[in-house]
C-alpha cells in the first residue's frame, strides 16, 4: 500500500480507542501517533497529545492540526463524530479518514431510517414501527399481546434499548424514552419492535466501498450481572471468536445481510467505507439484524485488536481509500477474552474519583492487555475511576478456556471500592444472549 511512514490521528478516548491505539502503535508503517484524548492514561502512554476541541463547530481546529502534523490517516473511534460528519470534513486528497461519511453513519444514528433501508433491501430484521408521538406509540403497544422491544432511535451510547416482557413494561419504556427522555434527544423518535429470541452475536466487516472483509466474530455480554441478569449496559465482557458462528453461517450473513445493505446504500448514492458492525440474533428462521453500528463495538474491539497480526495502519488506510483487496489480514491463532471492570453504581450513576489498585501487577503479564476505558490520572499521580466501565482486562490464549483463565487471573489483581465484574464471561453455561 504505502512504503513511507504514516502519521495517524486517533479521535476518541475510551477502551475501544485504547485498543485501537495499541494496535496502531505496533504497526510497522506508523510514523507518529497523535490522539485527541490523551487524558486516557492508556492512550496518553502511546500517543502525542492534540489539545484542541473535538467539535464539528470547531472542526477547522482539527484540520489545522492535521495539516501541521502531516496526518495521513485519521481514525475515528466513537459514533458521535461520525454522525456529526467528521469524515466528510477531514478527508482531503492527501488525507484518508477511517470511518463512514455522515450519510452512511445514519445506519446507527437514525435507527428508524436504518429499518426502512433494511426493509427496502429485504434484509432480515424484526418487525417494527417508528413513532414520534408517545400516545400513538402507547396505543400501538396496547393493541399487542406479544413481548416487545422499545428503542431510542438516535445515538444512546449503546444503552437505548429496553427489552420488555409485558405490555405494561413496554408502556413504561415508551415513557422513559419519549417523555422522561432518559436517553436525551435520542428518544425523540421511538421504535417498537417484536422481541426476537435466540443467541446474539457480533459480526464486524471492513468495507471499502466495494470490497467486504469479515473480521473474526465476537460474543459480548450486555447485562450487568451473571446469568444475563440485571440492567442492560454498554457491555460487561466479550470473547473472540464466537463459538456460535461457523463458515457456513458467515457466508449466509454476508449474502443475506451485509451485501444487500451495502448495495442499498449504493442505490442511495452513499459509499460506505469503514467498519460495519452488525448486531445479530440467531433466530430459528436464521440470522436477523438487531441493529447496525458504524464503528467497532466496545468491548468487542478489545478482543479483536490483540489478535490482529497485520499492520493496522495499512489495513485501516486500505479500507478508507478503497484498496482493501490489496492487503492481507492475518490473525493470531487461538482466542481472546475481555473482562470489564465497572465502577460502583454503573450503569445508572457510576462513582468516579475512586483510586484503582493493582494495575502495576497486571502490566507485563504474558498475553494480557489492560485497556483504560473510564479512568484518569489524578494530580497526585493516582489512577482513578472516571466513568462507568473503568477498565478492560483482555487475555489471549491457545484456546478460549486458556484466554478466559488468564483474563480472570489478571482481573483478580485489580481492586477498587465497589468494583463490579461478571464472573461468567466466556463460560459455556452463560446465556449467550446475555
Amino acid at each position: 500500500m504505502n512504503e513511507s511512514k504514516i502519521n495517524v490521528l486517533l479521535i476518541g478516548g475510551g477502551g475501544r480507542e485504547h485498543a485501537l491505539a495499541d494496535a496502531i502503535a505496533r504497526a510497522p508503517s506508523l510514523g507518529t501517533l497523535f490522539a485527541t484524548h490523551t487524558s486516557n492514561p492508556g492512550i496518553g502512554a502511546l500517543a502525542e497529545p492534540v489539545d484542541v476541541p473535538v467539535s464539528i463547530k470547531e472542526i477547522y481546529r482539527l484540520r489545522q492540526v492535521c495539516d501541521k502534523r502531516n496526518i495521513g490517516l485519521v481514525v475515528i473511534g466513537p459514533e458521535d463524530p461520525l454522525a456529526d460528519g467528521f469524515t466528510d470534513a477531514l478527508t482531503t486528497p492527501s488525507r484518508a479518514v477511517f470511518g463512514p461519511i455522515k450519510a452512511a453513519a445514519r445506519l446507527e444514528a437514525d435507527k428508524a431510517w436504518a429499518k426502512q433501508l433494511m426493509r427496502s433491501a429485504s434484509v432480515p430484521t424484526a418487525e417494527s414501527r417508528a413513532f414520534t408521538n408517545a400516545e400513538v406509540a402507547r396505543a400501538y403497544i396496547e393493541s399487542r399481546e406479544d413481548p416487545l422491544v422499545v428503542k431510542a432511535a438516535g445515538l444512546a451510547k449503546g444503552k437505548g434499548v429496553i427489552v420488555c416482557d409485558t405490555p405494561d413494561e413496554a408502556l413504561d419504556a415508551v415513557r422513559r424514552v419519549m417523555i422522561a427522555r432518559e436517553f436525551g434527544d435520542a428518544g425523540a423518535t421511538c421504535i417498537v419492535e417484536e422481541r426476537m429470541t435466540g443467541p446474539e452475536v457480533s459480526v464486524f466487516a471492513l468495507v471499502d466501498g466495494n470490497s467486504i472483509f469479515i473480521l473474526e466474530s465476537c460474543q459480548d455480554y450486555k447485562r450487568l450481572l451473571d446469568e444475563g441478569k440485571g440492567p442492560n449496559t454498554g457491555g460487561m465482557g466479550a470473547y473472540c471468536p464466537s463459538t456460535l458462528i461457523d463458515d457456513t453461517l458467515i457466508g449466509r450473513i454476508q449474502h443475506e445481510i451485509l451485501i444487500p445493505t451495502i448495495d442499498a446504500l449504493k442505490r442511495d448514492e452513499i459509499t460506505y467505507r469503514g467498519v460495519l458492525y452488525a448486531g445479530l440474533m440467531l433466530t430459528h428462521a436464521g440470522p436477523k439484524v438487531l441493529e447496525f453500528n458504524v464503528r467497532f463495538g466496545d468491548p468487542e474491539c478489545q478482543v479483536l485488536m490483540p489478535r490482529l497480526e497485520s499492520d493496522a495502519v495499512q489495513l485501516l488506510l486500505a479500507t478508507a481509500t478503497g484498496h482493501l483487496d490489496e492487503v492481507d489480514v492475518a490473525w493470531r491463532p487461538g482466542a481472546a477474552c475481555c473482562i470489564v471492570l465497572a465502577s460502583a453504581g454503573y450503569p445508572e450513576s457510576p462513582r468516579t474519583g475512586v483510586t484503582i489498585e493493582g494495575l502495576d501487577d497486571v502490566v507485563g503479564l504474558p498475553e494480557v492487555h489492560l485497556y483504560h476505558a473510564g479512568t484518569k490520572r489524578a494530580t497526585d499521580g493516582r489512577i482513578v475511576t472516571d466513568g462507568g466501565r473503568a477498565l478492560d482486562v483482555v487475555a489471549t490464549g491457545r484456546s478460549l478456556a486458556d484466554a478466559r483463565d488468564r483474563a480472570y487471573a489478571a482481573a483478580e489483581l485489580v481492586t477498587f471500592p465497589g468494583m463490579q465484574m461478571r464472573r461468567d464471561i466466556a463460560s459455556m453455561e452463560a446465556a449467550p444472549q446475555a
